[in-house]
Protein backbone atom coordinates (compact mmCIF):
# COMPACT_ATOMS: atom_id res chain seq x y z
CA UNK A 1 0.00 0.00 0.00
CA UNK A 2 1.37 3.15 -1.01
CA UNK A 3 -0.13 7.21 -0.75
CA UNK A 4 -2.55 6.10 -3.68
CA UNK A 5 -4.42 4.44 -1.07
CA UNK A 6 -6.56 6.45 0.57
CA UNK A 7 -8.68 9.47 -0.85
CA UNK A 8 -8.92 13.17 0.86
CA UNK A 9 -10.75 12.06 3.55
CA UNK A 10 -12.38 15.80 3.91
CA UNK A 11 -14.56 15.10 0.72
CA UNK A 12 -17.71 16.75 0.92
CA UNK A 13 -20.44 14.05 1.38
CA UNK A 14 -23.12 14.57 -1.94
CA UNK A 15 -26.33 15.70 0.05
CA UNK A 16 -29.77 14.35 -1.17
CA UNK A 17 -32.05 16.69 -2.71
CA UNK A 18 -34.00 15.75 0.50
CA UNK A 19 -33.84 13.32 2.78
CA UNK A 20 -34.81 9.62 1.50
CA UNK A 21 -37.67 8.06 3.52
CA UNK A 22 -37.49 5.13 5.54
CA UNK A 23 -39.58 2.27 4.90
CA UNK A 24 -39.77 -1.58 4.98
CA UNK A 25 -39.21 -4.17 1.91
CA UNK A 26 -42.97 -6.35 1.06
CA UNK A 27 -41.49 -7.93 -2.02
CA UNK A 28 -39.51 -7.71 -5.18
CA UNK A 29 -42.12 -8.98 -7.44
CA UNK A 30 -39.76 -8.76 -10.51
CA UNK A 31 -36.55 -7.24 -10.86
CA UNK A 32 -37.29 -3.87 -11.64
CA UNK A 33 -40.48 -3.48 -8.84
CA UNK A 34 -40.28 -3.39 -5.08
CA UNK A 35 -43.33 -3.07 -2.77
CA UNK A 36 -42.88 -1.24 0.22
CA UNK A 37 -44.66 -0.13 3.32
CA UNK A 38 -43.71 3.62 4.08
CA UNK A 39 -45.14 5.31 7.37
CA UNK A 40 -47.70 7.73 6.36
CA UNK A 41 -46.01 11.01 6.55
CA UNK A 42 -48.54 12.61 9.58
CA UNK A 43 -47.89 9.07 11.77
CA UNK A 44 -44.14 9.18 10.99
CA UNK A 45 -44.11 13.10 12.04
CA UNK A 46 -46.10 11.77 15.32
CA UNK A 47 -43.36 8.97 15.94
CA UNK A 48 -40.94 11.36 15.83
CA UNK A 49 -42.13 13.86 18.06
CA UNK A 50 -43.07 11.41 20.88
CA UNK A 51 -39.52 9.94 20.46
CA UNK A 52 -38.50 13.51 21.12
CA UNK A 53 -41.04 14.00 24.14
CA UNK A 54 -42.14 16.84 21.86
CA UNK A 55 -46.20 17.29 21.69
CA UNK A 56 -46.34 13.43 22.97
CA UNK A 57 -49.96 13.69 23.48
CA UNK A 58 -51.05 14.78 20.05
CA UNK A 59 -48.15 12.62 18.41
CA UNK A 60 -50.30 9.75 19.92
CA UNK A 61 -53.50 10.55 18.63
CA UNK A 62 -52.16 11.42 14.91
CA UNK A 63 -50.32 7.78 15.36
CA UNK A 64 -53.67 6.09 16.32
CA UNK A 65 -55.63 8.03 13.25
CA UNK A 66 -53.12 6.90 10.55
CA UNK A 67 -55.07 5.51 7.70
CA UNK A 68 -54.12 3.11 5.37
CA UNK A 69 -53.82 3.85 1.32
CA UNK A 70 -53.02 0.68 0.02
CA UNK A 71 -55.69 1.59 -2.45
CA UNK A 72 -53.82 4.89 -4.13
CA UNK A 73 -52.98 4.38 -7.72
CA UNK A 74 -49.29 2.51 -8.28
CA UNK A 75 -50.11 0.56 -4.87
CA UNK A 76 -50.48 -3.42 -4.55
CA UNK A 77 -53.15 -5.03 -2.97
CA UNK A 78 -52.13 -5.57 0.37
CA UNK A 79 -52.18 -9.16 0.53
CA UNK A 80 -53.02 -11.86 2.86
CA UNK A 81 -49.88 -11.50 4.59
CA UNK A 82 -50.98 -11.88 8.77
CA UNK A 83 -49.97 -8.55 10.56
CA UNK A 84 -45.86 -8.27 12.26
CA UNK A 85 -45.03 -10.87 9.38
CA UNK A 86 -41.67 -10.17 7.66
CA UNK A 87 -43.77 -8.79 4.86
CA UNK A 88 -46.59 -7.17 5.78
CA UNK A 89 -46.88 -3.69 6.21
CA UNK A 90 -47.36 -2.30 10.26
CA UNK A 91 -50.73 -0.66 11.35
CA UNK A 92 -50.64 2.99 9.86
CA UNK A 93 -48.34 2.03 6.82
CA UNK A 94 -48.81 2.87 2.89
CA UNK A 95 -48.00 0.23 0.56
CA UNK A 96 -46.37 1.90 -2.01
CA UNK A 97 -45.01 -0.31 -5.87
CA UNK A 98 -41.44 1.30 -6.04
CA UNK A 99 -38.98 1.25 -8.91
CA UNK A 100 -36.00 -0.90 -8.10
CA UNK A 101 -32.69 0.27 -9.73
CA UNK A 102 -31.04 -3.31 -9.04
CA UNK A 103 -30.78 -5.73 -12.32
CA UNK A 104 -29.64 -8.77 -10.82
CA UNK A 105 -29.98 -10.53 -7.86
CA UNK A 106 -29.05 -8.83 -4.24
CA UNK A 107 -26.46 -11.11 -2.63
CA UNK A 108 -28.88 -13.84 -3.53
CA UNK A 109 -30.62 -12.32 0.05
CA UNK A 110 -34.75 -12.54 0.10
CA UNK A 111 -35.15 -8.97 1.01
CA UNK A 112 -38.89 -8.69 2.65
CA UNK A 113 -39.00 -7.54 5.90
CA UNK A 114 -35.84 -5.32 5.43
CA UNK A 115 -35.56 -1.63 6.19
CA UNK A 116 -34.80 0.09 3.42
CA UNK A 117 -34.38 4.10 1.83
CA UNK A 118 -36.67 5.38 -0.90
CA UNK A 119 -36.20 8.23 -2.89
CA UNK A 120 -38.66 10.30 -4.29
CA UNK A 121 -38.38 11.95 -8.01
CA UNK A 122 -41.61 14.03 -7.80
CA UNK A 123 -41.78 13.65 -11.18
CA UNK A 124 -45.82 12.85 -11.82
CA UNK A 125 -44.94 11.48 -15.61
CA UNK A 126 -42.96 8.27 -14.25
CA UNK A 127 -45.01 5.62 -13.40
CA UNK A 128 -43.23 4.59 -10.20
CA UNK A 129 -42.21 7.70 -9.11
CA UNK A 130 -40.06 6.34 -5.76
CA UNK A 131 -36.94 4.78 -5.54
CA UNK A 132 -35.51 1.97 -3.02
CA UNK A 133 -32.18 3.47 -3.05
CA UNK A 134 -30.49 1.26 -0.35
CA UNK A 135 -31.69 -1.56 1.76
CA UNK A 136 -30.13 -2.68 6.14
CA UNK A 137 -29.62 -5.82 7.20
CA UNK A 138 -30.36 -4.91 10.18
CA UNK A 139 -34.12 -5.27 12.01
CA UNK A 140 -36.48 -2.42 11.18
CA UNK A 141 -36.76 -1.22 15.06
CA UNK A 142 -32.66 -0.76 15.28
CA UNK A 143 -32.10 2.66 15.97
CA UNK A 144 -29.15 3.30 13.98
CA UNK A 145 -29.44 1.49 10.91
CA UNK A 146 -26.31 0.51 8.40
CA UNK A 147 -27.41 0.51 4.69
CA UNK A 148 -26.47 -1.19 1.46
CA UNK A 149 -27.08 1.04 -1.43
CA UNK A 150 -27.88 -0.66 -4.55
CA UNK A 151 -28.95 2.20 -6.94
CA UNK A 152 -26.60 0.82 -9.48
CA UNK A 153 -28.04 3.50 -12.07
CA UNK A 154 -26.90 6.19 -10.23
CA UNK A 155 -23.27 5.27 -9.62
CA UNK A 156 -22.03 6.96 -12.50
CA UNK A 157 -23.31 10.03 -11.39
CA UNK A 158 -21.80 9.89 -7.52
CA UNK A 159 -18.04 8.53 -9.49
CA UNK A 160 -18.44 11.52 -11.89
CA UNK A 161 -19.62 13.99 -9.09
CA UNK A 162 -16.37 12.71 -6.77
CA UNK A 163 -14.16 13.03 -10.19
CA UNK A 164 -14.82 16.61 -10.39
CA UNK A 165 -14.30 17.46 -6.63
CA UNK A 166 -10.72 15.71 -6.75
CA UNK A 167 -11.98 13.46 -4.52
CA UNK A 168 -10.83 10.42 -6.77
CA UNK A 169 -7.65 12.06 -6.34
CA UNK A 170 -5.53 8.64 -5.85
CA UNK A 171 -7.00 7.01 -8.86
CA UNK A 172 -7.62 9.66 -11.39
CA UNK A 173 -5.72 13.19 -9.79
CA UNK A 174 -7.72 16.80 -10.05
CA UNK A 175 -9.43 16.23 -13.72
CA UNK A 176 -9.60 19.16 -15.86
CA UNK A 177 -11.73 17.31 -18.26
CA UNK A 178 -14.44 14.66 -18.02
CA UNK A 179 -16.22 12.84 -21.00
CA UNK A 180 -19.25 10.66 -19.92
CA UNK A 181 -20.31 7.68 -21.97
CA UNK A 182 -17.23 7.66 -24.48
CA UNK A 183 -16.95 5.02 -27.40
CA UNK A 184 -14.30 2.44 -27.63
CA UNK A 185 -14.00 -0.46 -29.42
CA UNK A 186 -17.77 -1.79 -29.84
CA UNK A 187 -18.53 -0.37 -26.45
CA UNK A 188 -19.09 2.57 -24.97
CA UNK A 189 -17.54 3.21 -21.44
CA UNK A 190 -18.13 5.42 -18.69
CA UNK A 191 -15.67 8.21 -18.73
CA UNK A 192 -13.13 9.50 -20.28
CA UNK A 193 -10.54 11.61 -17.66
CA UNK A 194 -8.06 14.19 -19.42
CA UNK A 195 -8.25 12.38 -22.61
CA UNK A 196 -5.54 9.86 -20.88
CA UNK A 197 -7.40 7.45 -18.11
CA UNK A 198 -10.60 5.26 -19.25
CA UNK A 199 -12.84 4.73 -16.27
CA UNK A 200 -15.31 2.01 -16.06
CA UNK A 201 -17.77 1.92 -13.17
CA UNK A 202 -19.28 -1.52 -12.11
CA UNK A 203 -21.37 -1.80 -8.88
CA UNK A 204 -21.42 -5.56 -7.96
CA UNK A 205 -24.51 -6.70 -6.10
CA UNK A 206 -24.91 -10.74 -7.16
CA UNK A 207 -23.01 -10.79 -4.02
CA UNK A 208 -22.89 -8.67 -0.63
CA UNK A 209 -19.38 -8.70 0.55
CA UNK A 210 -20.46 -8.57 4.33
CA UNK A 211 -21.60 -10.58 7.13
CA UNK A 212 -24.89 -11.24 6.52
CA UNK A 213 -26.97 -11.95 9.73
CA UNK A 214 -28.97 -15.36 10.22
CA UNK A 215 -32.50 -13.93 10.19
CA UNK A 216 -32.25 -12.68 6.91
CA UNK A 217 -33.58 -15.21 4.24
CA UNK A 218 -31.60 -16.57 1.20
CA UNK A 219 -32.90 -17.45 -2.07
CA UNK A 220 -32.56 -20.40 -3.55
CA UNK A 221 -29.33 -20.98 -5.22
CA UNK A 222 -29.06 -20.06 -9.13
CA UNK A 223 -26.34 -19.79 -11.79
CA UNK A 224 -25.04 -16.68 -12.92
CA UNK A 225 -23.41 -16.27 -16.01
CA UNK A 226 -24.00 -12.61 -17.34
CA UNK A 227 -20.15 -11.81 -17.51
CA UNK A 228 -19.78 -11.28 -21.43
CA UNK A 229 -20.53 -7.64 -20.95
CA UNK A 230 -17.72 -6.89 -17.93
CA UNK A 231 -15.14 -9.41 -19.98
CA UNK A 232 -15.60 -7.42 -23.06
CA UNK A 233 -15.28 -3.57 -21.65
CA UNK A 234 -11.91 -5.46 -20.06
CA UNK A 235 -10.54 -7.11 -22.90
CA UNK A 236 -11.12 -3.31 -24.55
CA UNK A 237 -9.87 -1.20 -21.66
CA UNK A 238 -6.63 -3.16 -22.50
CA UNK A 239 -6.38 -2.64 -25.88
CA UNK A 240 -6.81 0.97 -25.15
CA UNK A 241 -3.35 1.45 -23.43
CA UNK A 242 -2.18 1.24 -27.15
CA UNK A 243 -2.27 4.84 -27.23
CA UNK A 244 -3.65 6.02 -23.57
CA UNK A 245 -1.48 6.11 -20.47
CA UNK A 246 -3.83 4.49 -18.62
CA UNK A 247 -6.91 2.15 -18.26
CA UNK A 248 -9.12 1.33 -14.76
CA UNK A 249 -12.16 -0.61 -13.76
CA UNK A 250 -13.52 0.96 -10.50
CA UNK A 251 -15.52 -1.59 -8.29
CA UNK A 252 -18.11 0.45 -6.11
CA UNK A 253 -19.48 -0.85 -2.99
CA UNK A 254 -22.28 1.07 -1.27
CA UNK A 255 -21.90 -0.14 2.31
CA UNK A 256 -19.15 -1.65 4.56
CA UNK A 257 -17.54 -4.42 3.54
CA UNK A 258 -15.13 -7.07 3.39
CA UNK A 259 -13.66 -6.81 -0.01
CA UNK A 260 -14.13 -7.06 -2.98
CA UNK A 261 -14.29 -10.60 -4.57
CA UNK A 262 -15.00 -11.98 -8.14
CA UNK A 263 -18.78 -14.34 -7.78
CA UNK A 264 -18.48 -18.07 -7.62
CA UNK A 265 -20.12 -18.48 -11.08
CA UNK A 266 -20.50 -20.49 -14.03
CA UNK A 267 -17.82 -18.20 -15.56
CA UNK A 268 -15.39 -17.90 -13.28
CA UNK A 269 -12.19 -19.29 -13.94
CA UNK A 270 -12.81 -17.28 -17.46
CA UNK A 271 -13.42 -14.51 -15.57
CA UNK A 272 -10.17 -14.54 -13.64
CA UNK A 273 -8.01 -15.59 -16.40
CA UNK A 274 -9.36 -12.47 -18.48
CA UNK A 275 -9.00 -10.17 -15.51
CA UNK A 276 -4.80 -11.67 -15.10
CA UNK A 277 -4.26 -11.36 -18.69
CA UNK A 278 -5.71 -7.66 -18.87
CA UNK A 279 -3.84 -6.67 -15.17
CA UNK A 280 -0.71 -7.90 -17.12
CA UNK A 281 -1.60 -5.35 -20.00
CA UNK A 282 -1.83 -2.62 -17.87
CA UNK A 283 -5.73 -2.86 -16.64
CA UNK A 284 -5.83 -1.22 -13.05
CA UNK A 285 -8.75 -2.67 -10.78
CA UNK A 286 -9.60 -0.46 -7.81
CA UNK A 287 -12.11 -0.50 -5.03
CA UNK A 288 -14.05 2.50 -3.99
CA UNK A 289 -16.07 2.42 -0.78
CA UNK A 290 -19.17 4.93 -0.12
CA UNK A 291 -21.31 5.24 2.44
CA UNK A 292 -25.14 5.83 2.10
CA UNK A 293 -27.12 7.55 4.85
CA UNK A 294 -30.56 9.08 4.40
CA UNK A 295 -28.96 12.45 4.09
CA UNK A 296 -25.94 12.00 1.52
CA UNK A 297 -23.53 9.80 -0.14
CA UNK A 298 -20.18 10.04 1.33
CA UNK A 299 -17.03 8.69 -0.75
CA UNK A 300 -15.33 7.13 2.60
CA UNK A 301 -11.55 5.52 0.98
CA UNK A 302 -10.50 3.99 -2.38
CA UNK A 303 -7.52 1.55 -3.12
CA UNK A 304 -5.88 -0.67 -5.89
CA UNK A 305 -7.32 -4.47 -5.44
CA UNK A 306 -4.30 -6.89 -5.26
CA UNK A 307 -6.85 -9.94 -4.13
CA UNK A 308 -10.19 -10.82 -6.51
Amino acid sequence: MDARDSHDPAAAPLMFPEPLREGVILARPNRFIMDVALAEEGAEDARNAALTGEGAEDARNAALTGEDAAGTPGSPPPGDLAPGAPGAAAPGARVVRCHCPAVSRIGGLDLAGRPCLVSDSHNPKRKLPLTVEAFSLDEPAAPAKRWIGINQNASNRYVEHFLRAGALEPIAGRPREVRREVPLGSSRLDFLVDDRLYLEVKTPLVQIQTAVPDYVPRLPEAPFSSTERSLRHLRELAASLSDHERAVILYCLYYRNDGFRFYHGTTYDEVLATVDACRAAGVELWQADFEVTPESIALRRCFPLEEW
